[in-house]
């Protein structure tokens, strides 16, 4: 095995960017017949370009089905990349095998979407949590196993008596506890965090996400937020990415963004949440996006928003936007800003 499978090379902590994707793409053939002739492709991501900078929470939205889960497991090499380029801590593991993506999985975890489903049903909360120790040879001896684990289950909220209880035993929100403190066993830089609270009671998703912000705090974390409530997004987020149709259409920190939204896509998804002030809600314009989202098989030309687009151009229909910064510091996809 190389030295690359063994450890993890570390790029400079002053270095501000944790992970870059460039130009990824995800693409997946579509097959027909018998011999399983390749028709087409489903471009899932079709040329995400973002960076993660050290400590902050970037968060991924858009429509069911824009990419945003398959962009986030791509970045983990869960998901096999089509073409880009990844870079995490400095070090291109675009084409890393999985023996070599070993170590490095110690420095990015995920956390996931259904808190009951992550788990297995037949690990006592123990073992769930020091499993990621075990399975990377850090278990050390049995009294340092479960103090290791007493201290992941203090962190996220849990009483160390819980250790030896089932998952079923536990409610939703406790069960995402359970899968943050496994997820921080490692002692890891990034979390993927894939809607990790949309399966939860709205009264139990406050108390999730600010723990999470304070171990984001305490741990120096960084997230890749991943989550279609956008009031949850404001609230956890420091920027934030616009997706449709496997494209980012729009990247902005988080106020200017839901302040004064650019792209169209942006103004139509932000103008689609209801505000709890009926006087408010009934003063604003109505911005109504009609027709349905295109096939993901068969996406249209161009800017893949065009035919849906209230302010839609004639270049918007041949030519591709580029994701490109402009004069506030935001980067948008749209021939508005050309």
């Amino acid at each position: 095995m190389s030295d690359a499978a063994t450890e993890m090379p570390h790029a400079d902590p002053a270095d501000e960017t944790l992970m870059q994707v460039d130009d990824l793409k995800v693409h997946f053939p579509v097959t027909e017949g018998l011999l399983n002739r390749q028709v087409g492709s489903i471009k899932a991501v079709d040329g995400v370009s973002f960076s993660l900078r050290r400590g902050e929470t970037f968060s991924l939205v858009g429509e069911s089905g824009c990419g945003k889960s398959t962009t986030a497991l791509a970045a983990l090499r869960m998901q096999p990349v089509t073409a880009g380029r990844i870079l995490f801590e400095g070090v291109d593991i675009t084409h890393y095998s999985q023996a070599q993506m070993r170590p490095i999985r110690r420095r990015m975890q995920m956390v996931y979407q259904d808190p009951f489903g992550s788990l297995n049903p037949r690990m006592r909360v123990r073992d769930i949590i020091g499993e990621p120790l075990v399975v990377h040879g850090l278990a050390g001896d049995k009294v340092k196993y479960k103090a290791r684990v007493r201290e992941l289950m203090a962190l996220v909220g849990l009483l160390p008596d819980m250790a030896d209880r089932y998952p079923h035993e536990f409610s939703g929100g406790q069960r995402q506890r359970i899968g943050i403190a496994r997820s921080l066993a490692l002692d890891p830089s990034l979390l993927i965090c894939d809607e990790p609270v949309s399966a939860l009671d709205v009264s139990i998703q406050a108390q999730v996400v600010n723990l999470m912000m304070d171990l984001q705090e305490q741990l120096g974390l960084t997230y890749l937020f991943i989550a279609h409530d956008l009031s949850v997004v404001r609230h956890i987020s420091n920027r934030v990415a616009v997706m449709y149709l496997g494209r980012i259409v729009e990247i902005a920190d988080r106020d200017p963004l839901f302040d004064t939204p650019r792209h169209p896509y942006t103004e139509a998804l932000l103008a689609a949440v209801p505000v709890a002030n009926p006087v408010i809600e009934a003063s604003r314009p109505q911005q109504i996006v009609t027709g349905e989202v295109p096939s993901v098989r068969n996406p249209p030309s161009g800017c893949h928003f065009h035919p849906r687009c209230p302010k839609v151009m004639p270049e918007c229909k041949t030519e591709t936007p580029a994701l490109r910064p402009r004069d506030d510091g935001r980067l948008i996809a749209c021939h508005l800003y050309d």
